[in-house]
């Protein structure tokens, strides 16, 4: 692992010269624009750098942007990797032991999500305040990277309260009304059934997703700040469940997306 991170960085630094970000941000389906808010300084394409998992979902570019936002240097994922696109876990969270080692501090975090809690709606925005991990393997499972950090890292808190607590700030500033939650992973590809989402909000889960904890894990054990935001595509808290299709979820998350980058953009900028 830390031969091919090397490697990959190698390669990156001769794309970026010496621009070192502070900050990393992953990009979750059909929340790609906050990338359209960035001023451009390099893009590589996942496709080209060495040792990158290919995104292979459809309106997920796989594109590594660098750039100012808001004043800061970032670089941002337009397009995630998900276990279920067949990939390990370590695959997965690789670009995020790149980003650690390019200098990043802070991790932001979007994804689309199901509602388990009938007090949140499709539209809704929320803050992720832990979260209940249903995915069938860890990315830490193996021989540890002890230059990254500990065999057993802790994760009494994943999220960072204090960008968390600054996020509800500028939420109510702006006059936008947003929920917290517990954020459930499972592997996908499919939805849940009417059972499985009973069952997951029996366990204490409030919004359902297939991604954001792999990621989660990883920054937690390399002591990465992290603050992730949900948006609500669908619900699932209906006895009488509707079908959803994937098209339906990424219009909803568009509808919902501008929101979300203003609260982004103002966090990210503090």
């Amino acid at each position: 692992m830390h031969s091919k991170i090397d490697q990959t960085l190698n390669y990156i630094y001769n794309q970026i010269g010496d621009f070192r970000p502070d900050v990393g941000v992953i990009l979750g389906t059909g929340l790609a624009g906050l990338a359209n808010e960035i001023e451009v300084e390099k893009q590589l394409l996942y496709a080209n750098i060495p040792n990158f998992p290919v995104s292979t979902v459809e309106f997920h570019s796989g594109k590594l942007i660098f750039g100012i936002l808001n004043g800061k240097k970032i670089v941002a994922m337009q397009g995630r990797l998900h276990y279920y696109e067949g990939y390990s876990m370590q695959q997965i969270t690789f670009p995020v032991r790149v980003m650690q080692r390019l200098g990043i501090k802070k991790m932001f975090v979007s994804n689309a999500s199901g509602s388990l809690n009938p007090d949140i709606k499709k539209g809704s925005l929320v803050f992720i305040k832990d979260h209940i991990n249903l995915l069938p393997d860890n990315p830490l499972r193996g021989q540890n990277l002890n230059g990254f950090g500990p065999r057993f890292p802790d994760m009494s808190q994943p999220y960072c309260t204090d960008l968390f607590s600054k996020a509800v700030a500028i939420a109510k500033k702006k006059g936008h009304d947003v929920h917290e939650g517990v954020y459930v992973a499972t592997m996908g590809p499919n939805l849940e059934t009417k059972a499985e989402y009973r069952y997951m909000r029996l366990i204490g889960g409030d919004v359902v997703g297939m991604s954001t904890v792999p990621e989660v894990i990883v920054a937690n054990h390399m002591s990465l700040k992290v603050f992730a935001v949900s948006v609500v595509t669908d619900e699932g808290f209906h006895e009488d469940l509707q079908p959803v299709s994937f098209e339906e979820i990424v219009s909803v998350a568009a509808q919902i997306e501008p929101t979300m980058t203003e609260i982004l953009k103002e966090l990210i900028a503090l």
